[in-house]
């Protein structure tokens, strides 16, 4: 069993020998593998030694376990949909789902989240048409959280609605909808997240229908991203309200990296029970590894009422996973130095940070309106310079899109870094187009 792996591997440029196959059967042997999602993570986890490996290893997994070959050059989705294990997973989908209606795709995602689904999402599966029959569609919204505050809850079960129809389920969401009139988190009922509702996001629902955010099981039978069924506002600049979807947005930067290291005490132990034979024990080590500078612009009345709110999303940020995160401020446009304080009294010159590890990702926030004078040469080259070192790096303006194009400095420097509003749609798209350069 998987004895061809390593050769598959080493095919795509990737270090793979006997080795790997032990790590993965001791994974396996654990129970850590019991879907193929599981073994996606395992190997990725014994194979990805850098970033770098992320394509090779995805292109060499979709080969062997999927028989998917993706040429140089080619889309995901159409390696995908030439495939004969695509071709025969839709036409036993659609023989099952007699009500079936998504384009290619939405197909293509849906095998995709098929594919990776895990164990670590999923450890206990329960009727959701059990749930869906016993649950009352006029329930009052009392019970919402008008803090605002969205009751996190770690899953350890999912709601399979697959025995539903599309249609049920969508007459279903118009009721609830109408009785909706605040944010609910780890339910079964309402319009929410992170629980098992067949509506919302975040949560654990097999072909439910997902409401804005990024997904959280990716077992969405449908996708709607119209406001009216959510209440948060995701084309809002970030406020109280908004802040968490945000900040969803902002977790989609997060890398895994792996190394292995000697596990002393294993060897040790080990080297005595046989012994004094010691023969060294690995041990791989699986990081998230991010690294965040963060530019805000604090000089003038504009950029007010948006520091707070910036400063309170890269908090959270900071504390919900862990990362390397540097603040830095400047006035109106960056010139040769940047401050590591607010007050701006402790400069920090911009060939210090341009000395910083290429991997990071930098988001400049700022509304990008200044007299043009202010765009002098100095800080077009460093923006140049920025632009040319940190690959990943964006810039998030609290400004209306709609008056982008009247302001000559916005357009100007839309040229060199990419622009997004700071909204958290405007964050999940910076944060999609970051993750897709290489």
């Amino acid at each position: 069993m998987l004895e061809t792996l390593p050769n598959k591997l080493r095919d795509y440029k990737l270090h793979a020998d006997v080795r790997t196959l032990l790590l993965l059967r001791k994974s396996m042997s654990k129970g850590l593998v019991k879907t193929l999602g599981d073994m996606y993570n395992v190997l990725k986890g014994i194979v990805v030694k850098d970033p770098e490996m992320m394509g090779p290893f995805t292109r060499a997994f979709y080969d062997y376990f999927l028989n998917i070959d993706i040429q140089n050059g080619e889309r995901l989705n159409d390696a995908i949909l030439r495939s004969e294990t695509f071709r025969q997973w839709r036409d036993d989908i659609k023989e099952r789902q007699k009500d079936f209606d998504l384009d290619d795709d939405q197909l293509v995602n849906r095998f995709l989240d098929e594919v990776h689904l895990t164990t670590y999402d999923i450890k206990k599966i329960i009727s959701g048409k059990d749930i869906f029959e016993n649950d009352d569609p006029n329930l009052e919204d009392d019970m919402g959280d008008e803090s605002g505050e969205v009751r996190h809850k770690h899953l350890d079960k999912m709601a399979d609605y697959s025995d539903l129809s599309l249609e049920e389920l969508m007459e279903r969401l118009k009721k609830i909808a109408e009785q909706q009139n605040s944010k609910h988190s780890g339910g079964s009922h309402w319009i929410g997240t992170g629980g098992i509702s067949p509506f919302g996001h975040g949560g654990a629902a097999k072909d439910g229908i997902r409401i804005g955010g990024s997904g959280g099981g990716k077992m969405a039978r449908k996708v709607i991203n119209d406001r009216k069924y959510y209440p948060v506002d995701l084309d809002a600049i970030i406020n109280d309200n908004n802040v968490d979807a945000a900040l969803a947005s902002l977790k989609g930067i997060t890398e895994e990296s792996a190394h292995e290291q000697l596990d002393v005490e294993s060897t040790i132990k080990k080297g005595l029970k046989r012994g004094g034979l010691f023969i060294p024990e690995i041990k791989n080590i699986l990081n998230e590894k991010l690294q965040v500078i963060l530019l805000i612009d604090n000089g003038g009345y504009s950029m007010d009422p948006f520091i707070p709110m910036v400063q309170e999303l890269f908090k959270k940020m900071k504390t919900r996973f862990a990362h390397d995160l540097e603040t830095y401020y400047f006035h109106n446009t960056i010139y040769d130095r940047v401050f590591s304080d607010s007050r701006r009294f402790k400069p920090v010159f911009i060939d210090k940070i341009l000395s910083k590890d290429k991997n990071y990702r930098i988001f400049i926030i700022g509304d990008a309106a200044m007299a043009p004078y202010e765009l002098n040469s100095v800080s077009l080259r460093t923006y140049k310079k920025i632009r040319k070192k940190f690959k990943k790096t964006v810039w998030l303006n609290p400004e209306p899109t709609k008056y982008w194009h009247h302001t000559f400095t916005i357009n100007l420097l839309r040229q060199m870094i990419d622009m997004y509003p700071l909204t958290p749609r405007g964050i999940e798209e910076a944060v999609r187009d970051m993750n897709a350069i290489n």
